[in-house]
């Protein structure tokens, strides 16, 4: 009988590529996991992985093997959400990972709702790159994680996850106002050729948003600094420090002298989960209690200059 565990293992090494990746995600020792993935061969009797060189690839039988980990390790998920289901209401934590604005924007009425419809519940919050929540869903260090994706930067699929939209939201080119600005008439990025750029740091996909919008219309964008926090984002665009693309979520309080335009992009943000967890009341509640918290209107940038954004409500999906 092939011991799940070490399916586990060998699903991981799939993805993470390196022994040594998998022991520090899932807090073994290499040689420990070396031993387990050993085990594991000589139980399907046929050799699963090859070295080579320092490094190990995964042999025919190993890809093969990984496809029915992942279907068992999906009915297990099942299995467990079923039992977990016959309680009267979904009890103790729930791991929860998204990115900052999420956190910011959309979180703290989920924590109400949770608190009032599932006092028994207890949400654990961590803010995760989206880049990173892939490997953290599949190594149980989350239950539910918020990502994003931009029409220049899809989200990839992944395999051992399952995902539902839940709201997309438009972007705007932030800029210092000149006096020059039709609120209404929409933005051209090729505009700010000549620009310096405030982007995201280096490899995150707000970051790589950027860089290919800016290409799609002509250009590589010159980039002056390079910031993660929106709010921050802004407040160099009012410096005088550059233009900025940052999404309706990242503009609750934008400085007066900012002029925001909308553009023709959207960023879309989703909520994933192991494939098989969906029906656990953990993950139900979570899920349930997002969706209510897109549903009021989540407010055009105010303004203080009368110089307003050209913005519509986020949509969900």
């Amino acid at each position: 009988m092939l011991d799940v565990r070490r399916l586990r293992l060998l699903r991981e090494l799939s993805y993470r590529g390196t022994i040594a990746a998998v022991a520090q995600a899932l807090s073994y020792t290499p040689s420990a996991v070396s031993q387990q993935l050993n085990s594991l061969e000589r139980e399907a009797g046929l050799p699963l992985l090859e070295r080579t060189g320092r490094g190990v690839t995964l042999t025919l039988a190993g890809r093969r093997l990984v496809v029915h980990a992942e279907a068992v390790l999906e009915r297990l998920e099942q299995a467990a959400a079923e039992l977990v289901g016959l309680r009267t209401d979904p009890t103790g934590p729930v791991r929860i990972g998204a990115f900052p604005t999420a956190i910011r924007a959309l979180l703290p009425p989920v924590l109400t709702t949770l608190a009032d419809r599932h006092p028994g519940l207890e949400p654990l919050i961590s803010e995760i790159d989206p880049a990173g929540v892939a490997h953290a869903l599949r190594a149980g260090e989350l239950d539910v994680a918020l990502l994003h994706e931009y029409d220049f930067v899809p989200t990839p699929t992944e395999p051992g996850l399952s995902s539902e939209p839940l709201l997309t939201e438009p972007m705007y080119l932030a800029s210092l106002v000149t006096g020059e600005e039709s609120p209404q008439a929409p933005s051209t990025i090729g505009r700010w050729r000549d620009a310096s750029w405030i982007t995201a740091t280096s490899e995150t996909l707000c970051h790589a948003m950027t860089i290919r919008a800016c290409q799609a219309a002509g250009f590589t964008p010159r980039i002056r600094h390079q910031v993660d926090e929106f709010a921050t984002v802004l407040l160099l665009v009012a410096a005088g420090q550059g233009v900025a693309i940052v999404p309706h979520l990242g503009i609750a309080d934008p400085p007066p002298n900012v002029v925001l335009a909308q553009l023709p992009i959207e960023r879309r943000t989703i909520v994933a989960y192991r494939r098989g967890a969906a029906g656990h009341p953990a993950v139900e509640a979570v899920a349930a209690a997002l969706r209510v918290s897109v549903l009021p209107e989540l407010g055009r940038p105010k303004r203080d200059d009368g110089v307003s954004a050209s913005s519509s409500r986020p949509s969900t999906r």
